[in-house]
């Protein structure tokens, strides 16, 4: 299977190297605004990996594509894939209503596996935020979910603590964006019943820690997952990029990856 890497330059994009060649794909090569930034990457690229200013020739030469880039890239990436017929592993976040619509566009064309976070423990996190928002009733249930991340995160809360608080939604039958409360500060009077609550914490080189936690009047339940080393991420991406081998088109997500059953 021939992989290639959006940003291949940056740091996930490092990592990203090491894991396709550690699963035994080929790498088709890689996309980069600075080929100058390659340095040290270079000893490690199999001979003649080209280093590509555009998508479109990557998608060309690859399987599938797998993009930890920017939300500016997500437009023109999806419609350079599937138009070059490439399978797309995607893991930018924060991505707007227009940038969502570009990606479910290319999956009518190819196959997509769109995630906030490509570790399998977050996926689960995540399935059973489910599950518990699905069975813990929310006027008694309070819902609050906890993230901290390094100080150079620009972003918050993170796409993982929101794709959380999507998970909880959704076991609640509710919009995210009707019962999200973020950023409380100064007399912000009593808590909102039904509210799915976020607190953002930075600091240091925290790599990514999320808890959500469900607190009633007699008891409280969390769920917590601490990421050690970015690896993870990259580790995940891969594998979702060898799951997408032969697969129809269709938006796809690590759920589907692990085989875990609709619920």
């Amino acid at each position: 299977m021939r992989i290639g890497i959006a940003g291949i330059t940056g740091r996930v994009g490092r990592l990203l190297v090491q894991e396709v060649l550690a699963a035994g794909a080929v790498l088709a090569g890689g996309t980069t605004r600075h080929p100058e930034q390659a340095g040290d990457l270079a000893r490690i690229l199999p001979q003649n990996t080209p280093l590509l200013a555009d998508m479109a020739e990557l998608a060309r030469i690859s399987d599938v594509v797998i993009d930890f880039t920017h939300a500016d890239t997500v437009i023109p990436n999806a419609r350079a894939l599937a138009q070059g017929g490439a399978a797309w592993v995607l893991g930018t976040t924060g991505l707007s209503p227009m940038q969502l619509d570009a990606v479910r566009e290319a999956a009518g064309h190819i196959a997509v596996v769109h995630a906030a976070n490509f570790s399998p423990g977050v996926t689960l996190v995540q399935r059973l935020a489910t599950m518990m928002g699905r069975a813990l009733p929310a006027e008694s249930y309070d819902a609050e979910i906890v993230e901290m991340h390094h100080r150079q995160k620009v972003d918050a809360p993170s796409g993982t603590a929101l794709a959380i608080g999507e998970a909880v939604a959704r076991g609640r039958d509710v919009a995210l964006a009707e019962v999200r409360e973020s950023g409380r500060d100064g007399h912000t009077g009593p808590r909102k019943p039904g509210a799915i609550g976020f607190a953002a914490l930075r600091g240091g080189q925290i790599v990514g820690e999320h808890e959500v936690l469900f607190t009633s009047a007699d008891e409280q339940i969390s769920l917590a997952h601490k990421a050690f080393d970015r690896r993870i991420f990259a580790t995940g991406a891969v594998r979702a990029a060898l799951w997408l081998e032969n697969r129809d088109s269709g938006l796809y997500n690590m759920e589907d990856v692990l085989g875990l059953p609709p619920l």
